[in-house]
């Protein structure tokens, strides 16, 4: 495979099978949208189920023989996490590859049905749930993977573990730099235990660079700020890369038959922010093994999902490289 790669570089995807979670717009439409025209069967899994269909109906325009099947996915609920992973467990024997994409990003602070703050609770401990319940799925699919979408703002990221829902103090570029960096604790120390059981299913983390989505909307729009939202319509239009483009990073990860366990996929521009989606490494702090751990355990306390499957901490996988 050469260093520069695009979506031509992906290999046929017949008979595979994906979940995307956010697949109704940005960098899920994008993904599922290349990946549904290199014939893979593509689970649409998203929280609205008109806007799913309405992105079903663009991908199958674009792509006629797109194998799409559509659920309701709510990443903020674990009740409705719970319910689309048995559906998917009594209707699908196959599990190829789980794109964690959904996400929210800078809201003012919510607090979900299950008592976590929003975008903690969207971005990771639902994905977390997620990836558990369909873990023996995957296992049984091998090779299969996991990919996880991060942000480069993840290198601003700090937990207070005396204050986990940000009660105390709340800022909600904080909670989204903490949110994306826990997708890269999440990430390795997935990785970690996957290579410590020899499962041939790989977890690898990727990020889209500066792409135009919807996303950077939503915080303005709750925040009720037209300056905010002026500047981020501003900022898209001028300095970010198209929402397919970054959705590359994704589909690398996802489909490229170099990837391994515990890598990191982002562009390769300057600060990482445009262009073809190339390995590199996260900050440093991501690779905190002791935090990750932490992470984990908080994780699974909070959800009630165990990862019973996997050897618990104290395994020596290597993952990644530090910045």
């Amino acid at each position: 495979m050469t260093d520069t790669w695009t979506v031509a570089s992906i290999p046929d995807q017949s008979g595979k099978a994906y979940i995307v979670t956010g697949a109704n717009s940005g960098i899920g439409y994008e993904a599922a949208l290349a990946l549904a025209k290199k014939r893979a069967n593509v689970v649409l899994a998203c929280r609205s189920p008109e806007r799913s269909q309405a992105a079903a109906d663009r991908i199958r325009a674009a792509a006629p023989e797109a194998r799409l099947e559509l659920a309701p996915l709510d990443l903020a609920s674990l009740r409705s996490v719970r319910a689309f992973a048995d559906w998917f467990l009594r209707t699908h024997d196959r599990l190829d590859v789980l794109v964690n994409n959904a996400g929210v990003m800078a809201i003012p602070r919510q607090v979900t049905e299950d008592g976590f703050e929003m975008q903690l609770a969207t971005n990771h401990l639902g994905h977390f749930a997620l990836t558990g319940l369909l873990l023996g799925r995957l296992l049984a699919s091998a090779p299969s993977r996991v990919v996880n979408v991060s942000s480069m703002v993840h290198t601003i990221g700090k937990f207070d573990w005396r204050d986990m829902q940000l009660e105390r103090r709340y800022s909600k570029w904080g909670a989204y730099a903490r949110s994306k960096l826990a997708n890269l604790f999440f990430t390795y120390e997935l990785s970690r235990r996957l290579e410590a059981r020899g499962a041939h299913v790989i977890a690898v983390a990727c990020h889209p660079g500066y792409a135009a989505t919807n996303l950077q909307s939503v915080g303005p729009q709750l925040s009720g700020s037209p300056v905010a939202k002026a500047f981020m319509a501003f900022s898209n239009a001028v300095f970010a890369q198209s929402a397919a483009a970054g959705a590359w990073p994704t589909l690398r990860a996802a489909t490229a038959p170099d990837v391994h366990g515990g890598d990191y996929y982002g562009p390769d521009g300057p600060m990482h922010m445009l262009g073809s989606p190339i390995k590199h490494a996260s900050h440093r702090r991501s690779y905190d093994r002791d935090a990750a751990l932490r992470l984990w355990d908080e994780s699974a306390r909070l959800t009630g999902v165990a990862y019973p499957e996997l050897p618990a901490a104290g395994t020596n996988g290597v993952v990644g490289q530090v910045a």
